[in-house]
């Protein structure tokens, strides 16, 4: 026993990787169960022990109190038995830690998942192969962080489509065959432009037309200028006659009576030449085109 407790063994961390348990979890265990049977064992000899003081003063027939002896003897008894497991057990933990659970260190072994493992590598190699074993940790930490934003930006780029797919929505009816057609426009404007560039340069005499008096028609006729104030002139002249002789004469007769009721006043370049010295230049007003009215009809009376 002595040679095995000073041999030297394998290191107790490598068993419960080889056993798949730890031995002192076990040795634990048979502990507590020799502690249940000691356990057990003071019971029964209590329950032994109360029944025979019982009968032992029911055939003496004498005033005997057993309860204080009886605790007296089981507490003795218990501490006896758990004294010796005690002494027995530690013991037997240790002999079973260096005999049953020591594996010499001279002993090869090789563990099941390390099996066609190369084990004999030189302190250098280790370390070298501890620091490349840290850079991809760093490796696989970058590329979790990595993962992390591309996440990120497929969420953010989901969101864009989504705004970007109901904006689309809402600018659909452009793509309708209507507005397709409206697409051939331009093409139409540029044609139409390039016909009117091709036109000559206008006459300047024709820019005459330009200047052309626009008629206001918030204006009675004869207040507009002078041509209107012959014009309106000459048709009431008309419209008079036409009255005064309608009811006796036919249309024939009518007309050539306001032909020589009109030539008895004058001609219309005399009425035109008399009205340009009579009147003012500048557009007559309102009570002068009544007062030159009056004029006309007493020429005509």
């Amino acid at each position: 026993m002595a040679i095995n407790m000073q041999a030297a063994t394998v290191p107790s961390v490598l068993l419960p990787e080889i056993l798949n348990f730890s031995p002192q979890l076990l040795l634990d265990d048979i502990i507590n169960h020799a502690n249940d049977a000691i356990t057990l064992a003071v019971n029964g000899m209590e329950e032994f022990l109360q029944r025979w003081a019982d009968e032992r003063a029911a055939a003496v027939e004498e005033d005997w109190d057993s309860t204080q002896e009886v605790e007296q003897g089981l507490v003795a008894f218990q501490t006896l038995l758990e004294s010796h497991a005690d002494i027995a057990f530690d013991f037997f933990e240790l002999w079973s830690l260096r005999n049953i659970f020591a594996i010499p260190a001279s002993l090869p072994i090789v563990v099941p998942h390390q099996k066609g493992n190369n084990l004999e590598y030189p302190p250098e190699r280790e370390t070298e192969l501890l620091a490349e074993l840290e850079d991809l940790r760093r490796k696989i930490d970058t590329q979790r962080r990595l993962n992390r934003l591309y996440q990120r930006a497929v969420r953010r780029s989901s969101s864009k489509l989504r705004r970007s797919q109901t904006y689309t929505n809402r600018i659909a009816f452009l793509q309708s065959p209507q507005c397709r057609e409206l697409a051939a426009i331009p093409d139409h404007l540029e044609m139409m432009f390039n016909s009117v560039s091709s036109l000559p340069t206008l006459d300047p005499s024709s820019t005459i037309l330009s200047k052309l008096p626009i008629p206001d028609h918030s204006k009675r006729p004869w207040e507009t200028n002078k041509t209107g104030y012959i014009d309106w002139a000459v048709k009431q002249l008309l419209t008079k006659a036409k009255q005064d002789d309608g009811a006796t004469i036919d249309s024939n007769s009518t007309v050539t009576g306001m032909v020589e009721a009109t030539s008895s006043v004058g001609t219309a370049r005399d009425l035109k030449h008399a009205l340009q010295v009579g009147m003012p230049s500048s557009i007559p007003s309102r009570a002068g085109g009544a007062r030159d009215r009056g004029d006309v009809a007493e020429a005509h009376e």
